[in-house]
């Protein structure tokens, strides 16, 4: 799983971070809210554990407009008194986190409509007028990270962070085989492609509003 931790004490943010990491889960870090925020609004996560006293945006007001947002990804608070020892060694803390994943979301944050394609974020499913497309993982992960930000060009970095998770070690060139493998499954058997190239910067997921002519099929 793919958690934020946002933390302003730098012992305790690598604690969490290690913890967290000998649990086999990938983690990404922030130091303060606004920095959190802009994080856990440009990346999935599966969960983010968040400290109530932080600096620039406390814990709250970072959850409010996390909502505002629309991203209604589980969030773990954490207080003085979950910050003892037995919390940040890791089995509390894990079991927690697999606790607060499994949580039903609201059916509007579980599924992106965009014309004719539907992405069903909790089964992994991916529809096209009507029709199931078949896709592995890695490349599920991707055509969310696309579908998200339909009509806007994803930096490439940010979708093989979103694919890999932020501390990968994959080249760009993987990125550009696990691109062209979504396309034969997704926008090969179709006259209209959705799935577009920006050259020089990354992808970008059609929406019938959004034509940008930099864009390369």
């Amino acid at each position: 799983m793919r958690i934020l931790v946002i933390e302003d004490e730098t012992r305790m943010l690598e604690l969490l971070r290690k913890g967290l990491y000998e649990h086999d889960f990938a983690v990404m870090t922030a130091a303060d809210g606004e920095t959190g925020l802009e994080i856990a609004t440009a990346h999935e996560f599966d969960a983010i554990v968040l400290d109530v006293g932080l600096p620039r945006m406390d814990g709250y007001g970072m959850m409010q407009a996390l909502r505002a947002r629309g991203r209604a990804t589980p969030v773990l608070m954490l207080t003085a008194r979950d910050k003892e020892d037995d919390i940040i060694r890791g089995l509390d803390l894990g079991a927690r986190l697999q606790s607060i994943t499994r949580r039903p979301r609201d059916k509007v944050d579980a599924t992106i409509e965009v014309g004719e394609v539907v992405v069903d974020l909790h089964r992994h499913k991916v529809t096209r007028n009507l029709k199931s497309i078949d896709l592995t993982r890695l490349e599920f992960l991707l055509m969310a990270s696309l579908v998200r930000r339909a009509g806007q060009c994803v930096p490439r970095q940010t979708l093989m962070d979103s694919v890999w998770g932020p501390d990968h070690a994959m080249g760009a060139s993987t990125l550009d085989v696990l691109v062209n493998s979504l396309r034969a499954k997704f926008d090969a058997p179709y006259s209209k492609k959705l799935i577009g190239t920006v050259r020089g910067s990354g992808y970008i997921f059609h929406d019938d509003a959004a034509r940008e002519g930099s864009v390369t099929q």
